[in-house]
């Protein structure tokens, strides 16, 4: 049984770390009689002059309901190092930081993250150091587990902005884009699109074109429906171009709700604007199932270096968590397939993925030709 543990959060800020914090602290100490030091701001906090903070009862005692994270994060650090676009490991500051680690008293890690959070976690893992990782995004593109915890009170705050540009959408005879997150996955837009009763759904899994949203604007005039809702994922891209980014260098995608927008004016004359939730997708206290799930992952991330697992990840699989090998949940993104139920049901009531064909086929007509294939 290991003395003292330590745990980080690494990445984008996702409602729930503190849950998932709390949990570590409160069954490390209550259940295992282990110390936890706390590491701040990732990986870094490991490095040269070292931060990082002893955690009780007491110093996790009402954060649970707090958004944000009490030990920080980075999104970039000295660990990964960009090149030919693909991250590659730096062999010096792991084991600088293994060095602290031994220094520091700490037996085994607790790494709260992402994708690149995790892939580091492993290189400590092939190391021998001993590791569990809990899986973080709201985006919910990670593989080997359903559900991430941030995933939900994002899908929350996207769906309120939709309810909320409904009704200015519809006093003004306005179309209004919704930008949210999701740079390789649509699963916030598609989620969200679905509960705020959007009319087209842009996402990167789905090229979109045109002429099929205008297509759609244009029906639902003839309707009596003088107002369109777009909701788009960040990550969204138009047949035959790339993603957009306001920031290629740090490749930091934006301006895709904005593009949207100004094409449909261009091309309809109707009066178009786009909102960007951004960051507010992140911010704020989570809602309660994301204090369950981090909750959940935190504790049984604990149980698991007591069991003596080391390279896995936590993961919620048919309700019930389990762990997987921290390569298979990194091995691929997990995006929405294009035939799913979830977009089917989307087609079914009537709403657009502006796919091309979708400018020629009505959406039923569309529909029989994506099932009769299959």
């Amino acid at each position: 049984m290991y003395k003292q543990i330590g745990v980080l959060t690494g990445g984008g800020d996702a409602p729930g770390l503190n849950a998932a914090i709390r949990a570590v602290v409160r069954t490390a100490i209550g259940e295992f009689g282990m110390k936890v030091v706390g590491i701040e701001d990732s990986f870094e906090g490991i490095l040269g002059e070292t931060h990082t903070r002893k955690l009780n009862t007491a110093a996790v005692s009402g954060i649970l309901p707090r958004g944000g994270t009490i030990l920080g994060t980075r999104n970039r650090g000295s660990f990964v190092k960009m090149v030919d676009g693909k991250p590659t490991f730096v062999e010096m500051p792991i084991g600088e930081a293994l060095a602290n680690l031994d220094i520091l008293g700490i037996e085994a890690l607790v790494a709260i993250g992402g994708e690149g959070t995790l892939a580091i976690a492993e290189q400590f893992h092939k190391r021998g150091f001993p590791v569990i990782g809990v899986p973080k995004t709201i985006d919910n593109d990670l593989a080997a587990t359903e559900l991430t915890f941030g995933f939900m009170t994002a899908i929350d705050i996207a769906t309120e902005a939709l309810d909320r540009l409904h009704t200015t959408a519809a006093s003004h005879d306005r179309v209004m884009v919704l930008e949210v997150m999701g740079r390789n996955t649509g699963w916030i837009a598609l989620h969200a699109g679905l509960a705020g009763s959007a009319d087209v759904i842009l996402i990167p899994e789905i090229p979109f074109s045109f002429d099929s949203i205008i297509r759609k604007v244009q029906a639902r005039e003839e309707s009596g429906s003088k107002f369109t809702n777009i909701v788009v994922a960040e990550g969204a891209i138009e047949l035959g171009k790339r993603e957009m980014y306001q920031d290629e260098k740090n490749m930091r995608l934006g301006g895709v709700g904005a593009y949207v927008s100004e094409r449909i004016q261009e091309m309809t004359g109707k009066e178009s604007r786009c909102v960007v939730l951004g960051h507010l997708q992140r911010g704020g206290s989570p809602n309660a199932f994301d204090r369950m799930l981090g909750t959940n992952f935190g504790a049984c991330a604990v149980r698991a270096l007591a069991n003596g697992e080391s390279g896995k990840m936590v993961a919620l699989q048919a309700g019930t968590v389990v762990t997987v090998p921290i390569s298979e949940a990194c091995a691929n993104v997990k995006k929405v397939a294009v035939d799913g139920q979830l977009v089917r049901t989307a087609r079914d009531i009537g709403i657009s993925f502006a796919a091309p064909k979708e400018s020629k086929l009505g959406e039923e007509e569309m529909f029989e030709v994506r099932t009769s294939g299959s």
